[in-house]
């Protein structure tokens, strides 16, 4: 299969996605927030809506390959399963008395059924065995593998980089066994054969490095933009940015340093680009935004920061070698546009040149959108934008066609 993602706006023929399902089943009102949900789903809506932003793609021509399906591809080969059982169920992860049971009775489900609970999670009420060691003993521990609702969300766990990827350690405990999900896959699946880990290890702690895909930008004339705010640490940044240079991925990285707000977890979240000359932007957080470079040097990993005075805006047209960007702020007055941002308004995927798939609930919006000459494809958001996340954050863009200048 064709791997490749040199901009944020080329023509886009491969996706990865995750729909729905069992992991948000498991959400309550008294649990939801430590998964980083905001509030609990109408699952059938939300997998209903789901199917539809899939049907859409894949109306445009975009491949679109769902995590379900290709984690139960690999849990059908023993060396994959093995290799994924090894890391999710052992002493250290959930006891040593659960680990001796567990893992012999996941080795007996079929390759769905694994799959579902691996996303899903495993309920300690639903094991055919006695769980009576320190661990499945404790009070109120519901779960003895964690449902990862997140997944949902599959630009973060991994993100493609010119013909690679990097394998994200996550921030929060409640996403990063996401990660090894995506790893196995790239491991193990026949679609994804040849290609390189930029960076990112599943088998190594990285401690407070930290990366997410929803702050990586690949925009274009060799730079990528990455944000760093909540979720991604100057230590992630500083490590991508120098495995990149090492393999011709990236001639600049230009680091985003943003505020510290769940409402701006990442850098997508207020930015995100309608043409590779043309943004939709949240203006009161891209304003805060302010920007350095990190370029490469003559010494081998060496790294030259440039800090730059002006906004965020212009920097990103100077490394483009535009005169300047076409701006889209947030519909709306104040109010609206704070509550569109909210909602995933400027959260944005760009399947071609002006031509973009958004929430519905972003009336405002969508409409300066469609009045700036931008199509406009809608799909449902009352319910797939719980987690905080748009059609930008639901696909992980694997191929987009170069833009030619």
């Amino acid at each position: 299969m064709s791997v490749g993602v040199h901009s944020e706006a080329g023509t886009l023929r491969s996706v990865l996605v995750c729909r729905p399902g069992l992991a948000h089943r498991r959400l309550t009102p008294s649990g939801c927030h430590g998964l980083l949900f905001d509030s609990v789903l109408w699952v059938e809506k939300a997998m209903e809506d789901h199917a539809r932003f899939v049907e859409l793609l894949q109306e445009r021509g975009v491949e679109v390959l769902e995590l379900h399906t290709l984690l139960a591809d690999i849990m059908a080969m023993p060396q994959a399963r093995a290799w994924l059982l090894d890391r999710i169920v052992n002493d250290d992860t959930v006891g040593i008395g659960l680990a001796v049971l567990l893992r012999p009775w996941l080795e007996t489900l079929t390759p769905a059924t694994v799959t579902e609970l691996l996303i899903g999670g495993v309920a300690r009420a639903e094991l055919p065995f006695a769980a009576t060691d320190l661990v499945g003993g404790q009070e109120g521990d519901d779960f003895v593998i964690e449902p990862l609702p997140n997944t949902i969300y599959t630009r973060d766990s991994s993100a493609w980089v010119a013909g690679g990827v990097t394998l994200n350690p996550m921030r929060w405990p409640a996403r990063q066994r996401e990660t090894l999900l995506l790893a196995a896959v790239y491991r193990f699946h026949a679609r994804f054969t040849r290609h390189q880990v930029w960076w990112g290890d599943p088998d190594r702690h990285h401690g407070q490095a930290t990366l997410e895909g929803g702050d990586v930008m690949p925009i274009g004339n060799g730079v990528v933009l990455v944000g760093m705010g909540e979720r991604t640490t100057p230590q992630a940044v500083q490590q991508l940015a120098r495995r990149l240079f090492e393999h011709g991925a990236a001639t600049r990285v230009v680091a985003c340093h943003m505020p510290q707000k769940r409402a701006q977890m990442h850098l997508d979240t207020v930015l995100s680009f309608l043409d590779v000359d043309f943004v939709s932007v949240y203006r009161d957080g891209v304003d805060q935004i302010r920007a350095t470079s990190l370029l490469p040097t003559d010494v081998p990993g060496g790294l030259r920061l440039q800090r730059h005075e002006a906004p965020l805006l212009d920097v990103i047209a100077e490394v483009l070698g535009l005169g300047s960007l076409r701006v889209l702020t947030t519909g709306g007055d104040a109010s609206e546009a704070e509550r569109e941002q909210w909602d995933d308004g400027n959260n944005v995927l760009a399947i071609d040149r002006r031509v973009v798939v958004a929430y519905d609930r972003n009336v405002a919006t969508n409409r300066k959108m469609r009045a700036a000459g931008v199509e406009v494809i809608e799909i449902p958001g009352g319910e797939l934008s719980r987690g905080r996340g748009g059609a930008h954050c639901m696909a992980c863009p694997i191929h987009r066609e170069p833009i030619v200048p």
